[in-house]
């Protein structure tokens, strides 16, 4: 799972007391809780969240809106509550030599921490629910990590406003005297999220001749609730705020797009992109533009894994999926509805991952868990043209069929032992395709793809 995000919270802020604790568990703050246990090769996840419940005095009733995450910058999962901790550390590098990419010295060099995060299959609904002050507190600051690390592209708007919040809870009520511009300048990019790009003239036209950030900043300041606004309130308002992005609460990995074909001097190529699966879709995000390039929801899209290889056998051979998709990365293949002159079409987009069996168990797990009933939550309505949540169709490279199956675009479809004009689709949208699984990762509601073994 991937995304810049929050980096990897230090080890010199402690909770708690007692020397010599058996394992760390950091917080989303950067503080690390320390837990001393009985037996701690055995201890599952389950037994650590009972135990970081208790020091953390977290509500039993809502323990499901936290879970255990194993993250290195090579890899995230979330633990299963019936997950070993000591055991997949033990793991991580055969795990990463599955699931990553990287260089030998890299996967040595490699080494997990315990986090304690948001649990992907905790609904949005359920989370404006919550009371405890401590619980929604953690839920803002990963938030809050996840916008200022780029995880999270919003608009200037919403950066504003978000900021606000978080000058409202770390500066106090409104001061025209304390709160200026000069000082507000100080905490962009370090405690509010800031604008990431190109500053001076460049950066002014992309905002949109908004003109400094700070000021934007502290027109929302001024306008952020006022002394009467209890913390719990605050969080929440916070949390609902960030409830518009449609990739909030995802999990995140890596991975590739083919580029568009250009111009005579565009060399094609690939593009990275992250990809973020929730409950409610997929998103397809480019981090280095920071804007969305496509979001479906479930009901909107079907999918086909291709080339994941697992402990010892393929889930495709090389004579059915064609020798480059065999030595390549695993694909994950996504299917939707589109326009091609005024013709409705079916379309393909290939997103290359290593970690795309992990993608496409999340995603059926998702489904599985409800995310794929319906049309879809509804979507908040985009305000501008330029917003970065609104999909830019025209930087994917997709393969576009018609229903009969006949291909608009000369482009090679790859070769597979199913294809997805195989099944009947209606015109209102695709049904959702299944996925080829390899290995062991068999997804279960409340818990994380991965499948100790």
């Amino acid at each position: 799972m991937e995304g810049e995000g929050p980096p990897a919270p230090p080890g010199g802020a402690r909770r708690g007391s007692g020397a010599g604790p058996d394992v760390l568990v950091f917080l989303a703050d950067g503080a690390a809780v320390p837990l001393a246990l009985e037996h701690p090769p055995g201890a599952t996840a389950a037994e650590l969240l009972r135990l970081l419940r208790d020091a953390l005095r977290l509500p039993e009733a809502n323990a499901d809106a936290l879970a255990l995450w194993l993250v290195s910058p090579l890899l995230e999962v979330q633990l299963k509550p019936k997950h070993q901790p000591f055991r997949l550390c033990r793991q991580w590098p055969e795990l990463l030599l599955r699931f990553s990419d990287a260089s030998d010295s890299a996967v040595a060099q490699d080494e997990p921490c315990l986090q304690l995060r948001r649990n992907v299959f905790f609904s949005k609904k359920k989370e404006l629910q919550l009371e405890d002050e401590e619980l929604l507190r953690l839920l803002y600051e990963e938030a809050r990590g996840n916008l200022l690390g780029g995880r999270y592209p919003c608009d200037p708007e919403d950066r504003e406003e978000l900021g606000a919040l978080v000058c409202r809870l770390r500066l106090g009520p409104f001061d025209e005297r304390r709160h200026t511009a000069a000082a507000l300048r100080q905490l962009l990019g370090r405690e509010v999220p800031g604008p990431r790009g190109a500053r001076g003239l460049l950066g002014a036209l992309r905002r949109g001749g908004r003109g400094a950030p700070e000021l934007g900043l502290l027109r929302a300041f001024r306008a952020a609730p006022g002394p009467a606004a209890a913390p719990p309130a605050l969080y929440r308002a916070f949390l609902r705020r960030c409830h518009q992005l449609p990739y909030y609460g995802c999990a995140f990995f890596p991975g590739a797009i083919d580029r568009p074909p250009g111009g005579l001097l565009s060399r094609g190529g690939r593009r990275a992109v992250s990809v973020a699966v929730g409950l409610e879709g997929v998103s397809i995000i480019d981090p280095r533009e920071q804007h969305v390039l496509l979001t479906l929801a479930f009901p909107e899209l079907c999918w086909e894994l291709v080339g994941a290889v697992g402990p010892g056998d393929a889930v495709g051979p090389a004579d059915a999926v064609g020798q480059e998709e065999a030595v390549g990365p695993p694909q994950l293949w996504l299917e939707f509805d589109g326009d091609h002159e005024g013709s409705p079409v079916n379309r393909l987009l290939r997103v290359l991952s290593p970690q795309a069996e992990l993608m496409s168990a999340l995603i059926e797990c998702c489904i599985a868990l409800g995310g794929g009933d319906g049309p879809g939550p509804p979507r908040a309505p985009l305000r501008r043209q330029d917003s970065v949540t609104r999909p830019r169709l025209q930087r994917l490279n997709t393969i576009d069929y018609v229903d009969d199956g006949q291909e608009l675009r000369r482009v090679k479809p790859p070769r597979r032992t199913a294809s997805f004009f195989g099944r009947q689709f209606s015109h209102g949208g695709a049904t959702h395709g299944g996925a080829a699984h390899g290995g062991t990762y068999t997804p279960v509601p409340g818990g994380a793809a991965l499948e100790q073994g």
